[in-house]
């Protein structure tokens, strides 16, 4: 499906030197948030208590939210589960206190604003837990960039495979500066997400590099420049379509999934604006500096083939 043609290509290497300096220095300031910021973890990474609790009619997670505020119990996550009545609240560990005191005294300040209020499961996430979560995610991540590279280095060559690796973890570090910066809570959704961006930033990546070789072996006397500015140009339809549409999805998560789906899709958000971006203008660039030609690309005939094809 194609909604419009461009018939003039858009001369994207032009401006590559301009893209990969903007691309440089939200990269070096994502790295510097994480530097001096951090992530701020959630209780699944640092240990806390997950308290459930059951309402009579459905729940107002606001007022819970506010009445454990008045409690001093800050940076507290609260979301429904299950059906409206169910209420599954994310509390930190307390210096001070046991986990039954804390549940306790939740419970209490939960009673006075409705007597109905009935506790289900109190439990304790120990931070050894949340510390191994925390080592599985990296290792993870880095077992996800590992096959990357590998696949996309045995689909084509090794240039596509350092440019595909460089975009896509520049998709990544700039999504955990945006949570770092701001303070954004990061959970165990957020990382699912974060993997799902380079799953999706990888697909644009090989769809980009399908059609660069695909002009490559068509058009043997255009330079590289202009063969990847005519690649991308008729991209840019199915470019558009496809990532409005997963848009579209992402952006009602994040609008209307409230606070479970919340920062998993808002992570999903920023990683597809930057995956076409980094595919586009990041991937391609590099590729191009790295060398990239036709004779990569090209099909190795075989020594011989010619005589054995002579009937």
């Amino acid at each position: 499906m194609e909604f419009f043609h461009i018939r003039k290509d858009i001369p994207f290497m032009k401006y590559a030197r301009s893209t990969t300096v903007v691309s440089a220095i939200l990269f070096i300031a994502a790295v510097a948030a994480l530097a001096t910021r951090g992530l701020n973890l959630s209780i699944e990474f640092t240990g806390g208590i997950v308290v459930e609790v059951r309402y009579a009619q459905a729940a107002n997670l606001q007022q819970i939210r506010s009445v454990l505020e008045e409690g001093d119990y800050r940076d507290v996550t609260v979301q429904n589960y299950g059906t409206a009545q169910d209420v599954l609240i994310r509390l930190r560990l307390q210096q001070d206190k046991s986990s039954a005191q804390v549940s306790q005294e939740v419970l209490e300040l939960l009673k006075r604003q409705d007597s109905s209020v009935e506790l289900l499961r109190v439990e304790f996430v120990g931070p050894q837990v949340g510390q191994e979560l925390y080592d599985s995610g990296g290792l993870a991540l880095l077992l996800v960039c590992a096959g990357i590279m590998l696949y996309l280095a045995m689909r084509f060559e090794w240039r596509f495979a350092v440019a595909g690796i460089i975009a896509n973890l520049h998709d990544v570090v700039i999504i955990l500066g945006f949570f770092s910066f701001f303070q954004w809570e990061f959970t165990l959704a957020v990382l699912a997400g974060v993997l799902a961006v380079l799953g999706y930033s990888v697909n644009e990546s090989v769809v980009i590099f399908d059609r660069i070789r695909e002009i490559f072996r068509k058009k043997r006397k255009m330079p590289v420049p202009e063969t990847i500015d005519h690649a991308l140009t008729v991209t840019m339809s199915r470019t558009v379509i496809t990532h409005t549409m997963t848009e579209l999805v992402v952006l009602s998560m994040l609008f209307f999934g409230g606070e479970v789906l919340f920062y998993f899709a808002l992570a999903l958000t920023i990683g597809i604006v930057f995956g076409i971006y980094s595919s586009m203008l990041v991937a391609s660039p590099i590729a191009m500096w790295l060398g990239v030609s036709r004779e990569n690309l090209l099909p190795v005939k075989k020594e011989g083939a010619e005589a054995d094809a002579t009937p």
